[in-house]
């Protein structure tokens, strides 16, 4: 009765994973098959194509220097990821490792950043570009984003080097080691499934941000592909080109789809192999 039980048990945990699978992965699908078609084959509710074509990815990169924006945007979203994690570790240590007056209301003020919506604070941030000279500059979003990505890093990071041994650090301080030392060479290796989560977060939230890169970008040279694909327009400059609308969105996902498959086996790897050994 029991391994009768178990089978059932089994076929359901198979069913619910396949329908949520489906239910998951079936957009992306459908902008692939929509990305093939063209003209009145867009309205064919077809998962298939009946005559793919490349054709709209092909007017993507002519029409616009969509290749640029890709590029754009994977800088923007790697410095954002640099700068997050560096100053999330600075700070994960000081606040996970000293104890000082005041540290509890200064994570909180940290935290208390990422509740307020963007147009909140795009008035005072268009200010602070504008006095440093950055608008219509990637530089403007590597500092704008970072209000979106440093909140959630420092307290993910403040959460696992809070778990680690104090003794590493001890025998560290008696070898005569430095700070950065600590951090970067000895924190860092066993902290690494948090930093690459993180880190992928981060990421995707500099990839997909919108409002800060279509208020401090202003030529088309310096867009990011967000903000592209959304002044995307037909030839008339009304009709929306909605094959090569897909085509785009394919192109900015398939990175992440990428980025997120490779750093999830790095992450069971890691979690796996265990922080310390005896």
């Amino acid at each position: 009765m029991k391994r009768h039980d178990d089978t059932w048990r089994l076929i359901g945990h198979a069913l619910l994973s396949a329908l949520v699978i489906a239910v998951s992965v079936f957009p992306f699908l459908y902008a692939i098959s929509s990305s093939l078609k063209q003209g009145s084959g867009l309205f064919v509710p077809d998962l298939i194509p009946r005559a793919a074509t490349l054709a709209n990815y092909r007017t993507l990169f002519h029409d616009q220097p969509f290749g640029q924006n890709l590029l754009n945007s994977a800088l923007v979203a790697g410095g954002v990821v640099l700068i997050s994690l560096g100053l999330s570790l600075l700070a994960a240590w000081s606040l996970s490792r000293v104890s000082f007056r005041g540290r509890t209301l200064l994570m909180m003020t940290i935290l208390s950043v990422s509740m307020f919506p963007q147009v909140a604070v795009l008035s005072g941030m268009f200010e602070l570009i504008r006095f440093l000279g950055l608008y219509d500059h990637l530089g403007a979003l590597w500092i704008a984003d970072l209000i979106l990505t440093l909140p959630f890093t420092v307290w993910v990071l403040v959460t696992f080097m809070g778990q680690l041994p104090k003794e590493l650090e001890e025998a560290a301080a008696m070898d005569g080691v430095g700070v950065f030392t600590v951090i970067f060479r000895i924190f860092l290796p066993l902290l690494w499934p948090a930093v690459v989560a993180t880190g992928l977060l981060a990421f995707i939230a500099a990839w997909n941000e919108f409002l800060f890169a279509l208020t401090f970008t202003l030529s088309t040279e310096q867009r990011t592909v967000p903000v592209a694909i959304a002044l995307i327009s037909g030839a008339s400059g009304f009709e929306l080109p909605w094959g090569s609308i897909m085509a785009a969105s394919v192109i900015v996902t398939l990175p992440l789809v990428v980025l997120v498959v490779y750093f999830q086996r790095l992450i069971v790897s890691g979690l796996t192999a265990g922080a310390v050994k005896g």
